[in-house]
């Protein structure tokens, strides 16, 4: 008899599954377990690697863990209450199988009933997906992914994003570039003065990026977040100083030496609105006028953004390939 009125709750079973619902996106929340992280990000279910059992990095500390553990506290929420509804629904039906309702017979006979009263169902706790700032696909195992910022390590692989982050940056100076090659002059000397900026802006954040995340591996961790990578012979020095290894060896020395000299021409138009000095004609050697403005092209641009890719890469693959 128990048995029969139980069968509601009983078929429910020891398990219940709960599906985590996707935002408009296809995105599914994450959370960092790590007490000393906890941060927010997103994946796309179904996008990345195959196989079971998986775990999952945080795409901004690279803690790893089972994907169970990055579940948020809203989605715990949602699913306790949907368990509880789920729970509650079922021992409410089996309770109205326990109905009944004599009648009452003869003249003074006495009925008697038993009714479940209405209530109302268990509320769901609702939630919805964080908007956040950049969205990723791994150019190495195709996860979707969303993060806040910029840089991160891809939650399937782990690989860290930088390089593809700054790919995709050269790729948009090199638009500007030809942009610029079929502007009026004025336009086209503001537009090339823009990529060159924004090429060695992208080294820059990249190559600290960088550091920050392998500053474990270098002599000096302190001075290895610091480091800024505007001044190419500075920072050539620190690496091989604190990470043992020699950005101009990733590409020819005619090359690093042309590198050189458009990172101080993009000094000049950062900071003296691109006018010739004596400190830009003592460091670059070149047959420059101090107090004319330093010629800028449009090839020379091009070749740079080839050139920061080449020793990107090789910068990149110096610390295993974005693997921690």
């Amino acid at each position: 008899m128990t048995r029969f009125r139980m069968k509601n709750l009983r078929r429910l079973g020891n398990r219940i599954s709960v599906q985590m619902p996707l935002d408009e996106g296809g995105y599914l929340g994450r959370e960092c377990p790590e007490e000393d992280c906890e941060r927010y990000f997103k994946i796309v279910p179904g996008t990345g690697l195959d196989g079971e059992d998986l775990p999952c990095h945080c795409a901004y500390c690279g803690y790893t863990a089972p994907h169970d553990h990055f579940r948020t506290q809203q989605q715990l929420s949602y699913a306790r209450s949907v368990v509880k509804r789920k729970v509650v629904d079922a021992y409410r039906k089996d309770l109205k199988g326990l109905e009944f309702d004599y009648m009452p017979k003869g003249d003074f006979g006495i009925g008697i009933s038993m009714k479940l009263k209405p209530g109302r169902r268990v509320p769901v706790h609702r939630y919805r997906e964080h908007e956040l700032e950049t969205e990723v696909d791994c150019n190495n195992c195709t996860l979707r992914y969303a993060v806040f910022g910029v840089f991160a390590f891809c939650p399937d692989c782990r690989q860290h994003n930088s390089l593809q982050i700054l790919e995709k940056n050269l790729d948009l100076v090199r638009r500007m570039v030809a942009l610029a090659d079929e502007a009026a002059p004025e336009i086209a000397e503001k537009l090339l003065e823009n990529a060159l900026e924004d090429c060695v802006s992208a080294f820059d954040g990249f190559g600290r990026e960088l550091c920050r995340v392998y500053a474990g591996k270098a002599s000096n961790e302190d001075v290895a977040t610091r480091l800024s990578f505007q001044n190419l012979p500075n920072v050539r020095e620190k690496i091989q100083e604190h990470f043992g290894f020699d950005l101009a060896a990733f590409v020819p020395q005619q090359t690093w030496q042309e590198v050189v000299i458009l990172f101080q021409k993009r000094h000049l138009v950062a900071h003296k609105m691109g006018v010739v000095d004596d400190e830009y004609v003592r460091r670059t050697g070149a047959d420059a006028v101090v107090g004319r403005k330093v010629a800028i092209t449009s090839v020379e641009v091009d070749r740079l953004a080839d050139s920061i890719g080449s020793i990107s890469h090789g910068f990149f693959g110096s610390f295993g390939g974005g693997d921690l």
